[in-house]
């Protein structure tokens, strides 16, 4: 029979790639990763995980398993936030950090609605657009958006997001509706000044990177999309920016035949032994808050 420890120590190792860093973010030694780990394979009757002195590589079984763990540690994380969420008991300081322009627009309303079920909570909430350190900060959790690469984090995916190409009605009557990535090179770009290679192009399975000729740089994404409204050029924004725009007609979605690379949005938390019962209860309402698909995208 399998049990959870074991899975855990399972799914731990195979995302650290290594058992001595699977040990540090599960809180647990070294050897008991390694018993927990061997008695998952030996109530299975195969071999899950190959190790060698230099890597880790899952054979053929332990691919087979691996989405399956990761589905039954999710649903567990998200029971136990629901009996939280149901008994009501959430309370201390609360402390989020999470983009500027994501929190003006979904995070806040979101909260407030959380807050209204847990009025013993004591939120500070932090809008900064830098990616702050979460556990050197003091934060309970960190809203991303985009990859998730430090390794001190759990990060839980709250919504998959869309970048498209907008632009006002007037400013594609004055310079045209570009119809392909080489088109755009020839408009005037509204980019975000913190990713060099803001307009990627997924293609024939490769990426087209596409730097238009003349642009307006912006580090606030609801500055390049009022820039957009404005008439001052095209952007490739998240739809959670565009969506209301693109419905009344004040913003134009363009089509060039290849579709822009998206993004997810995540909240993270630090590594710990224990997750508090606060951030799971909050990762729970975020989820069912924004929807699946989020709200923000158009139906169908």
């Amino acid at each position: 029979m399998m049990k959870l420890d074991g899975i855990a120590a399972f799914v731990a190792t195979v995302e650290a790639g290594s058992i001595t860093e699977a040990a540090r973010r599960l809180g647990w030694s070294k050897s008991v990763v390694s018993e927990r780990l061997a008695e998952l394979e030996r109530s299975l009757g195969t071999r899950l995980v190959q190790r060698t002195t230099r890597k880790l590589s899952l054979t053929q079984d332990g691919d087979s398993l691996l989405p399956r763990a990761r589905r039954i540690l999710a649903d567990i994380e998200e029971a136990a936030a629901e009996i939280v969420e149901r008994r009501g008991s959430l309370a201390g300081p609360l402390r989020i950090s999470a983009p500027v322009s994501f929190g003006v627009l979904h995070l806040g309303p979101a909260i407030y609605a959380f807050l209204a079920k847990h009025p013993d909570l004591e939120l500070s909430l932090e809008l900064d657009d830098r990616f702050v350190d979460a556990a050197a900060d003091g934060f309970d959790a960190v809203i991303r958006h985009g990859p998730v690469v430090d390794n001190r984090l759990v990060a839980k995916r709250l919504a998959v997001t869309r970048r498209t190409l907008v632009a006002s009605p007037t400013y594609l009557e004055r310079a045209g509706t570009p119809t392909s990535p080489d088109d755009l090179q020839n408009h005037r770009g509204i980019l975000y000044s913190n990713r060099d290679t803001d307009w990627r192009f997924a293609s024939a399975g490769d990426w087209i990177v596409v730097r238009p000729r003349n642009c307006v740089r912006v580090n606030n994404g609801l500055i390049m999309r009022d820039a957009a409204l404005a008439g001052h050029g095209i952007t490739l924004l998240p739809t959670f920016f565009t969506y209301r725009e693109i419905a009344a007609g004040s913003l134009k979605e363009i089509d060039i035949d290849v579709e822009a690379e998206g993004a997810e949005l995540f909240v993270c938390y630090p590594l710990a032994p224990s997750v508090p019962a606060k951030v799971l209860a909050l990762v729970d309402s975020l989820r069912k808050t924004f929807g699946r698909p989020p709200y923000w995208e158009p139906a169908g």
